[in-house]
């Protein structure tokens, strides 16, 4: 049964876990609501964006998960993430090995931490005030939104430069333009229109989000078809691409660069296991959101790089070169039926990605920050001209830059905060949450003025562990060759899954003495 809350004047409201008599029960045992008519009222933490979806409105199902995942893995830099293993030196198989490991283990935190979302309802930041403190909520709030809007110019970057070059195709003349900044005005124009597009398509809000890669998701996924048939058919077969062997073998020189990669595809999506709840809160159910998910993420993942592999050894049939890059590829055919096809798809696929991945999150974080002035299309627009502003497609420069200091940078840090979350969620309160107390100051998440002393310090010290040891060869990136911090350098290949364990020991061990002391 439903646990429910009571209206706070004139006693405090009991637990969200104690039955009100007389109050309608939802039919869902798992899933939890305030009572009707109940809603916090302090402003600094609380929000119509950020209250628990009532569970009339949980109706997500596994198809709307699984068609979210299919909408956000068909992306461009998906695509890339196998030549970037490949130009590391790895073959075709070692690569799509890689990935497909990858997406398997970032799947289960992602599981777990989505079971708060179809159960109270609630967004990423809001279940983090249960560890971290309703203060203190905003320190992996803002940690998390700062990646999202670096992701969010990435993409849109991206995309700008792809609707650039299919539309030079099509009208011809577009390269030769006058430039500003370095680059032609026309690709400038590409990226306004893309940018001011896909925040259009948020500002209507989550259902039309929904909506939207509902029918995004089977769209790609038949354009990246396509796109392969294309390819087998111009090339009667496929290329020397899948003959060739791997630059580092199965030995000594294939471990030193396949741990730092694993942790580096890892880290693509584990932002997601992080703020999966601001999605999984509109979950009809548990089984929607494990199914949807679980169908959806390293199936598809897996399906995309053998996809991009193949294509590529296609081209490499066809052109005499590898071309990994679809756009490029889409760009050499002469059929203005093919280009605008290609065209529509890029648009599509990398909105859809994000969207959903770069800009719901910091929308709800940033929110989270000030409640009172921030609603979440205040936080999307927010996200939209940060994104802008700190010019992070620079990262993609190199596939060292990219993937190891990048990638490696971001999951460390975001697997400590993933550990911290599932230590409290699932060891020290075992799915059970005060869901009136998670907007309450003064209530059992409020600690020391609003932060838990204990999350900052296992952070903290996770941290430190996860990237400290963060290393490059000289020239290429800006860490040190011996590590920031030398003696951690063993740890740096390791960055995600050192942070994530660490934080979460820390945290149980940390958690279990006070409660032994008395606290």
């Amino acid at each position: 049964m439903t646990a429910t809350v009571p209206p706070t004047p004139p006693t405090p409201p009991p637990s969200p876990h104690d039955a009100i008599p007389g109050e309608a029960a939802t039919a869902a045992s798992d899933r939890v609501e305030l009572a009707h008519g109940y809603a916090p009222d302090d402003a600094r933490f609380a929000n119509d964006d950020l209250l628990p979806v009532p569970v009339e409105r949980r109706t997500w199902t596994t198809y709307n998960f699984a068609a979210l995942w299919i909408g956000m893995a068909h992306n461009i830099p998906s695509w890339l993430l196998a030549s970037g293993l490949v130009a590391l030196g790895m073959d075709w198989k070692q690569a799509v090995f890689t990935i497909a490991l990858a997406n398997v283990i970032v799947l289960a935190p992602m599981l777990l931490t989505g079971h708060a979302g179809p159960k109270y309802g609630i967004p990423f930041p809001v279940l983090a005030r249960a560890s971290f403190g309703l203060r203190g909520a905003n320190l992996p709030a803002l940690i998390r939104a700062a990646v999202a809007c670096a992701w969010f110019g990435i993409q849109t970057w991206i995309g700008g430069v792809g609707i650039f070059t299919l539309l030079g195709k099509v009208f011809g003349g577009w390269a030769n333009a006058g430039e500003i900044g370095g680059q032609p005005w026309t690709l400038w124009l590409c990226f306004t229109l893309f940018w001011a597009l896909e925040l259009a398509i948020i500002y209507r809000g989550m259902d039309a989000l929904r909506r939207f890669e509902n029918w995004a998701a089977p769209f790609v996924l038949v354009g990246a078809v396509a796109l392969l048939v294309w390819v087998a058919a111009k090339a009667g077969g496929f290329g020397p691409l899948l003959d060739q062997p791997s630059a580092l073998g199965w030995g000594a020189d294939f471990w030193p660069v396949f741990f730092p990669s694993l942790m580096g595809m890892i880290a693509f999506w584990a932002t997601l296991s992080l703020n999966i709840p601001d999605f999984t809160r509109f979950g009809a159910g548990q089984r929607a959101q494990i199914w949807g998910q679980s169908l959806g993420l390293p199936t598809t993942m897996t399906f995309f790089a053998l996809l991009s592999v193949f294509v590529t050894s296609g081209s490499q049939a066809v052109y005499g070169v590898a071309i990994w890059d679809p756009v490029q590829l889409v760009a050499r055919t002469d059929n203005v039926f093919g280009l605008l096809f290609g065209l529509v798809t890029v648009l599509i696929a990398t909105i859809s990605v994000n969207i959903a991945a770069n800009v719901v999150s910091p929308a709800y974080d940033l929110a989270n920050l000030a409640p009172r002035f921030i609603s979440f299309k205040g936080g999307a627009l927010i996200t939209g001209v940060v994104g802008v502003v700190i010019m992070p497609w620079k990262l993609t420069e190199t596939p060292e830059l990219y993937i190891f200091t990048w990638l490696g940078l971001v999951g460390g840090l975001l697997g400590t905060v993933a550990g911290i979350l599932i230590a409290d969620y699932w060891i020290v309160r075992r799915t059970v949450l005060d869901l009136a107390d998670l907007y309450r100051p003064g209530g059992r998440y409020w600690y020391r003025g609003g932060w838990n002393w204990r999350a900052v310090a296992a952070f903290a010290v996770g941290g430190v562990l996860a990237v400290g040891g963060s290393h490059l060869a000289p020239g290429k990136g800006p860490f040190p060759a011996d590590g920031l911090i030398p003696f951690l350098k063993p740890l740096a290949d390791y960055g995600w899954a050192v942070g994530l364990a660490s934080s979460l020991l820390l945290y149980v061990a940390l958690t279990g003495r006070e409660r032994r002391a008395g606290e």
